[in-house]
């Protein structure tokens, strides 16, 4: 039998097969339940009528009652409008619709007592409404008090608005009441004054009162985030029981390293991931664990040191890097210190020859190979490796999930030991919702020796004081990075290109030489133009984002971003992290013009006033959201319908923290009071994460 809420949605009164296939395309609304969590984006409260009086351009949204005196319909064409009049005992208002006219004309009946609700605008000296709602006073009864608004698309408007999506929940609402379950336990719901599912769902759509709502909303958004982190805990507590790694117990070339060829002190964070990396590599059980670092903490010493325990038991490891740049970068630095260690590192990218490919993947393939690192080309098919046991995935979100799987499965014996990396850091309360379900260790020390990076803001008229500045540094044996947004210009985005950017660096520095670098150069221009930069040739690099990782030229000490106000906030910090690199001290120089939106004056604001990555990557998720910040179609991240990472952290710590505590106590769920806990992740097992074993 089927579940009263699991009901199509054409069968509610009201809706029918036609209007169901719209709410199904557009809404992704199918069933009764669907309806139900189909949850306003905002109430408006109409307990009070103003007199008309009262009313003054201030307001956000108002409603006033009185008699329709007059309307007409004025001008033709783009012009025309529909002006009507209403007037109460203090005087009357002017209501405007420049689209629908003929519908609204219909309803008018001169004399007649309407409510509009609307916001009041000052046009001409004059106050109106434009596109008021607009009711018959003895129909607008059911329109008081806190009134809910439902998103809607543009194509649903035309068929479906908001009120009718009102008018079928209040028609399926007293059927479907006695069918709600509660799904949390009863002391999970006492521990936290939670309101019940049933009175939860009753008013977040008609709260009597902002209390009920506030409290509605506050029980959804626990148990949204909690059946995430339940959902998350319970499979990372499942693939621990279940998923067999190698164990790599000990290791003599780690030893002999760390003791003669360490190139630099190791800070106290790298040491304490060094030591979590070590205990899952013990363990038997798949290392699944995230690295998080800022720009220029050593993640890389961290992953090498790494690697170099499963050599001594005769695994081979992998770093997988987004772009050609950075897995030349990563081969560069990790050849000089496998050199030392005595092991064998490759390098394969879409531009290793064929010949060269051929003789790799032998080698790969027969176990003669410790070390490959490549860009997306390591999970082709005819990459194999003899026993891979590592594997290191730096930016790890510029991957899809899909490309990554590919990747574990090139061992058939046992789950590869995984270690993803990231230079950009993560929200924690981002960070507990897209990796849950991973262990994650933090390196939040910067090498000794840095000095932090001196940012400052200057206006596109201060470009001959900036030059100035760059000039100096130049003398000093600097050198200098100037980024531009884009590569040739824009007819619709009016920003500094890179084409006359060069030009314009170049004649005013013509004593000096200058690189270009962009993504749609060749591989092999572009690693001539970025070898001349960092073996000292050329003193300024004109660049576009295609720097943003994988740079390291410790003499750069200054970066310029033009149109800064144009970039993220972790592109802009990804972006300054390739100066400081070295002992000298150095700068971010933020060029915009003096029109600057709200957004992009914080932005620019929390750039000059922090270095700290996470302080910065707090601040991206208030502006941007989680989606963006992950890039929701690879991370999986889910879709919450209230719950907001940025704004909800406590209630998220809230909902860890006690789902964390009931698997602990019963792992499985199995106690009578933890029954509807079971149930629902039983009647949600369909949307749950599936990509827990990829990171």
């Amino acid at each position: 039998m089927v579940d009263f809420l699991d009901t199509r949605i054409e069968f509610l009164k009201g809706v029918g097969p036609q209007k169901a296939g719209l709410l199904n395309t557009e809404l992704s609304i199918f069933t009764y339940k669907d309806l139900l969590e189909y949850y306003p984006f905002r109430h408006e409260d109409r307990s009070k009528i103003y007199k008309i009086s009262e009313v003054h351009e201030q307001m956000p949204f108002m409603q006033v009652s009185g008699r329709l005196s007059t309307f007409s319909v004025i001008g033709t064409g783009f012009k025309k409008r529909l002006v009507a009049h209403i007037e109460d005992s203090s005087g009357r208002i002017e209501l405007v619709w420049f689209q629908g006219i003929n519908w609204v004309v219909k309803k008018l009946v001169p004399g007649a007592e309407y409510v509009a609700f609307g916001k009041p605008a000052l046009f001409g000296h004059k106050l109106n409404i434009a596109h008021p709602e607009l009711d018959v006073l003895s129909e607008a009864s059911a329109q008081k008090g806190l009134v809910p608004v439902y998103p809607l698309t543009e194509k649903l408007k035309k068929s479906i608005d908001s009120r009718a999506i009102l008018k079928y929940i209040q028609t399926l609402l007293p059927q479907a009441l006695p069918h709600l379950q509660e799904t949390l336990s009863d002391e999970v719901v006492e521990k936290y004054k939670l309101m019940r599912k049933r009175d939860a769902v009753q008013f977040i759509h008609f709260p009597p009162r902002t209390q009920e709502l506030d409290k509605a909303m506050a029980r959804l958004k626990f148990e949204e985030l909690f059946f995430i982190q339940l959902r998350l805990l319970k499979q990372l507590g499942t693939r621990k029981e279940t998923s067999r790694g190698q164990v790599f117990k000990g290791s003599e070339r780690l030893n002999e390293f760390y003791k003669h060829h360490l190139p630099f002190e190791l800070t106290d964070a790298q040491k304490r991931v060094i030591k979590e990396v070590y205990q899952d590599l013990c363990s038997g059980k798949q290392m699944n664990r995230l690295l998080q670092g800022d720009v220029g903490s050593g993640k890389t010493i961290v992953a090498f040191l790494c690697m170099l325990i499963g050599t001594d038991h005769h695994a081979q490891s992998c770093i997988m890097a987004p772009t050609e740049i950075l897995a030349q970068q990563h081969y560069e630095t990790i050849s000089a210190w496998a050199e030392k260690a005595g092991i064998k590192v490759i390098l394969l990218t879409g531009s290793t020859k064929k010949a060269k490919r051929k003789t790799l993947l032998e080698d790969l393939a027969n176990g003669t190979i410790d070390i490959i690192i490549g860009t997306h080309a390591l999970i082709e098919d005819p990459v194999v490796f003899k026993n891979l046991g590592l594997c290191v995935i730096d930016e790890q979100h510029r991957f899809g999930v899909a490309q990554r799987a590919k990747l574990w499965a090139k061992n058939k014996d046992y789950a590869p030991h995984i270690l993803v990396m990231t230079a950009t850091p993560i929200p924690r309360t981002l960070a507990m919702t897209l990796y849950g379900d991973l262990d994650v260790s933090v390196i939040d020390e910067l090498p000794k020796g840095r000095k932090p990076i001196q940012t400052v803001h200057q206006y596109d008229k201060d470009i001959l004081k900036v030059y100035g500045f760059m000039r100096k540094q130049i003398q000093e044996g600097r050198q200098v990075y100037v980024v531009f947004p884009l590569i040739e210009e824009s007819e619709k985005i009016d920003l500094k290109n890179l084409t006359d950017g060069f030009d314009s660096i170049e004649n005013a520095f013509k004593e000096y030489a200058v690189s270009m670098v962009h993504g749609k150069m060749k591989a092999e221009n572009k690693e001539y133009e970025m070898q001349r930069f960092i073996k000292g040739e050329t003193q300024i690099m004109v660049a576009t984002t295609v720097i943003e990782v994988g740079v390291n030229v410790p003499n750069a000490s200054v970066m310029v971003i033009f149109n800064a106000e144009r970039f993220g906030l972790s592109q802009l910090h990804q972006l300054r992290g390739r100066v400081g690199r070295g002992a000298d001290q150095s700068y971010c120089i933020l060029m915009t013009d003096f029109k600057l939106s709200a957004d992009g004056r914080v932005r620019i604001d929390t750039m000059c006033s922090t270095n700290n990555g996470f302080e910065i990557a707090d601040v991206d998720l208030r502006l941007r959201g989680p989606g963006d910040m992950a890039g929701t179609q690879q991370s999986g991240l889910p879709d919450l319908k209230l719950a907001d990472l940025s704004r909800d952290a406590v209630i998220l710590q809230h909902a860890r923290q006690t789902a964390q505590d009931i698997l602990h106590e019963d792992p499985d769920l199995a106690f009578p009071k933890n029954k509807p806990l079971r149930n629902y992740l039983l009647s949600r097992r369909t949307e749950g994460f599936t990509w827990s074993k990829i990171s």
